[in-house]
């Protein structure tokens, strides 16, 4: 199969798909390889890593999308990106449908396959594809909140670990997941308080094993609200498979926190878990709802494309190999799982609920 590799497009997004070695691999088991020109040069890649290997080097993106069958990004396609999708392509990458009806719209009418990363799921209700994005979002979230909280940020100027003789900064995080779970140890290793709300028994044991300062709560509406109150930084990482993300900080939990502390809504793609959450870019990274800021980047791993790159591709890669091999996504339980769009209709369930 032709298997295509385009350039990323969103603002600041450096990250590829495929990896030199990644797609070496493919073209040694009979598949042909098309990377679109410097594709991977925001990630360390130069063309010449991928000829070597025997890929294909497309001059633009008109020509990768012509010669390809298997379109394998990163993130959602967006407007140059849908002038030149097919129908009969087979698109695997990161949707977040539930949150852009507008591309939904769009997939549709072109009629193409759409397998999402985010919704490929094994028999235990594991999200392979997904949980090496989420552990960097979770570790860059706590990094870039710490930051947001200097003064000269705009920040309240707290140090969240503190040391002798001062407090401890307080961090909560809404969900023990991957992402949650990554930002709740960042968060306990560099001294924080930490309260981390989640309702599975056996992820709040695997938080409190963080260590002392750490404390997993079930998110009763009372103890979220005072919680909230005294924290500096917030970080929401709930997840529903497939649908929007549950809201679990309302305004008026907000309007409560003291002025210049953070939020960090990693759930962004996902429709954010907060309500005061909108989309940002990293070019406009940050805005300031009811006193507090806001970050609510929709590619947070975009800014480390090198290391996401190489966390995506080793998750990928044995997926990308079914599909090349012609494999019917329906025919595997967790890629007729992954399919979102086909041939002009919803195929995921939480979709589905959602449609009128």
């Amino acid at each position: 199969m032709r298997i295509g590799v385009p350039k990323e497009t969103k603002p600041q997004e450096g990250r590829v798909a495929l990896v030199p070695g990644a797609a070496g691999d493919l073209v040694k088991r009979g598949h042909e390889v098309w990377l679109e020109h410097d594709a991977g040069a925001k990630s360390g890649f130069a063309d010449d890593d991928y000829s070597a290997l025997g890929v294909h080097i497309a001059p633009d993106a008109a020509a990768l999308y012509e010669r390809g069958e298997l379109i394998v990004k990163v993130k959602e396609p967006i407007a140059g990106d849908l002038e030149h999708l097919r129908r009969d392509h087979l698109l695997f990458c990161y949707l977040h449908l539930a949150a852009e009806p507008a591309l939904t719209g769009r997939l549709l009418d072109i009629g193409l396959t759409g397998v999402a990363f985010e919704t490929v799921e094994l028999p235990g209700g594991e999200l392979p594809l997904l949980a090496p994005m989420s552990v960097i979002a979770g570790r860059i979230g706590v990094q870039v909140g710490t930051q947001l909280l200097h003064m000269p940020m705009g920040g309240k100027g707290k140090l969240l670990g503190g040391l002798p003789s001062t407090g401890r900064g307080s961090v909560v995080v809404f969900g023990a997941g991957r992402a949650g779970g990554a930002a709740a140890a960042l968060a306990a290793a560099g001294g924080a308080n930490v309260t981390v709300f989640e309702m599975r028994p056996d992820r709040m044991e695997q938080m409190t094993q963080l260590g002392h300062n750490v404390t997993a709560l079930y998110p009763y509406h009372d103890v979220v609200a005072r919680s909230v109150a005294h924290a500096d930084l917030v970080v929401g990482a709930v997840l529903v498979t497939g649908a929007k993300a549950p809201k679990v900080l309302t305004r008026d939990m907000v309007a409560g926190m003291e002025p210049g502390s953070v939020l960090v809504d990693i759930a962004i793609d996902q429709g954010g878990c907060f309500e005061t959450s909108r989309p940002t870019t990293w070019e406009a990274p940050t805005y300031v709802e009811e006193g507090v800021t806001h970050f609510c980047v929709t590619n947070m791993p975009g800014a480390v494309p090198r290391t996401s790159s190489q966390a995506i591709c080793a998750a990928i890669l044995p997926w990308v190999d079914r599909l090349a091999s012609g494999r019917d996504p329906a025919s595997d339980p967790a890629l007729a799982r992954g399919i979102n769009v086909a041939d002009g209709r919803l195929v995921h369930p939480a979709l589905l609920e959602m449609s009128p």
